[in-house]
């Protein structure tokens, strides 16, 4: 009976979140609880929840800390350079505008955000693709496999997921994952590089002066994205607009032309330019500290934050401003985490998942008990396409590491196995992000899916046999 109920609370969940009759947050809270009392155990649901926050405090903190730290770096211009710089190297070269969109989304996904990455890839790049006539789902498809692999970082969502399930501390599943996760960004990279051999060998090469000067632009596209706006929620700042076809001269610098192309907003109120140098030391200790564990992930993003804060906004009210900026985001994230305690909670303290695990092992050929791990890698590309990131890691991954472990296969393990499948999980129907992708590229959700779709399950496959050749998985 715990087997059926088991499985009909997952599906249950996964269902009225695929179909959005309710918010992932409510679903976590609402379902557990009501199927907590199907099982007799309503009485102790108190005693579930309580364990399962305590427990995921830490992530939640993580998260949360996060999400302020790099939403204050980009207020304050620390990734300004990196988007000009892009610009000015990928000039009128289509495959360097390629491989630049690919690196542009792969550096702004460290703030483990999608949507607002791409809100910034696509304000710099789009003005290129349109003027070269290059191909935009091109730009789409690189840029959502780029910040899939990204998204595997701590704050990012997966890991955070994934270690709030089975319980686990979110640097032991990310920091031994990293060779893999670079073998599949730089696979990102190569893709990038020979999609956009492909779009010079049938666009050929022009100097911008060129574009410029003979290509007269039939509109101005102006996309404004406020520092910390409501609408991304991380704070990154945009204000773009598309540059003008008349008054260049010949002898123009084509370094000056690039600044006529959509660039993060020179002239928002946040920028900091004499403390760049900190804010980039800082983020460099930061991650290195978090690579050699030095510090929980939790502390240093705390420690961090509040650094970020009291030395580039030392007045109070501005401080307050910039938390209130990142509050939506912050909010949505944490309560995530707070709200799946109950789902985990109550899954694990009823016996609920010992006995889906047990009904698994009899299910899956013996053969295949030892290589859990493998097979997790495997179904997290459809599993991940079809339904939220929460569905899979709270629903089914806890079920696929009892079943697991039955066999000697580790949580860890299970974990690392558990985020092959983001490359491809980005440009899921499910994921609201990607709409803000095809959105602002003008790109057709049916055109963008059918590109990027092999590409996507490619590189998921490359990191999963990387993460097997390198012991991780």
């Amino acid at each position: 009976m715990l087997t059926i109920l088991g499985f009909a609370m997952i599906a249950t969940f996964l269902v009225l979140i695929m179909m959005k009759k309710m918010s992932p947050i409510a679903a976590l809270v609402l379902i557990p609880a009501l199927f907590c009392v199907f099982v007799g155990k309503g009485a102790k649901l108190g005693d579930y929840v309580i364990d399962g926050v305590t427990s995921l405090a830490p992530t939640a903190a993580m998260l949360m800390f996060a999400i302020v730290y790099f939403g204050v770096m980009i207020d304050v211009g620390l990734f300004d350079p990196v988007v000009r710089g892009i610009l000015k190297f990928a000039k009128a070269d289509p495959m360097r505008i390629v491989v630049g969109t690919a690196i542009l989304a792969a550096i702004v996904s460290l703030d483990g955000d999608g949507s607002t990455t791409f809100m910034i890839t696509v304000s710099a790049m789009y003005p290129l693709y349109k003027r070269l006539k290059m191909s935009l789902v091109v730009m789409t498809g690189v840029a959502a496999m780029a910040n899939g692999v990204m998204n595997t970082l701590p704050w990012g969502g997966p890991t955070a997921r994934a270690a709030t399930a089975l319980k686990l501390d979110a640097s032991d599943i990310f920091v031994p994952m990293i060779p893999a996760l670079a073998v599949g960004l730089l696979g990102v990279f190569v893709l990038s590089y020979v999609l956009g051999m492909r779009e010079r060998k049938r666009l050929g090469v022009l100097t911008l002066n060129e574009i410029l000067v003979d290509e007269k632009v039939e509109e101005t596209e102006t996309v404004l994205v406020g520092a910390g706006s409501g609408a991304s929620g991380t704070g990154k700042a945009a204000a773009a607009t598309g540059g003008s076809g008349s008054g260049t001269d010949a002898g123009d610098d084509e370094a000056g032309d690039a600044e006529r192309f959509q660039v993060l907003d020179p002239n928002r109120p946040t920028l900091r330019p004499k403390l760049y140098w900190f804010n980039a030391l800082l983020t460099a200790t930061l991650l290195t500290s978090m690579i050699m564990e030095w510090l929980p992930i939790p502390v240093l993003f705390l420690i961090g934050a509040a650094l970020a804060l009291t030395v580039n906004f030392p007045h109070i009210p501005d401080q307050k401003a910039r938390l209130a900026a990142h509050a939506d985001n912050v909010l949505n994230v944490s309560g995530m985490v707070f709200a799946a305690a109950v789902f985990t909670g109550v899954l694990q303290g009823t016996g609920m998942v010992d006995h889906m695990a047990r009904w698994m092992v009899d299910v899956i050929p013996e053969g295949m008990g030892p290589h859990m791990a493998l097979v997790t890698g495997v179904l997290s590309l459809p599993l991940t396409y079809f339904m939220s990131n929460d569905g899979f890691y709270f629903g089914v991954l806890p079920v696929l590491a009892e079943a697991g472990a039955a066999h000697g296969v580790t949580p860890l393990e299970m974990a690392r196995a558990s985020l092959v499948g983001q490359p491809l999980h980005m440009s899921s129907p499910l994921v609201p992000a990607v709409y803000v992708l095809v959105g602002m590229a003008k790109v057709e959700f049916g055109d963008h899916t059918k590109f990027v779709v092999k590409w996507a399950a490619l590189t998921c496959l490359l990191i999963l046999g990387a993460g097997i050749l390198f012991g991780i998985i």
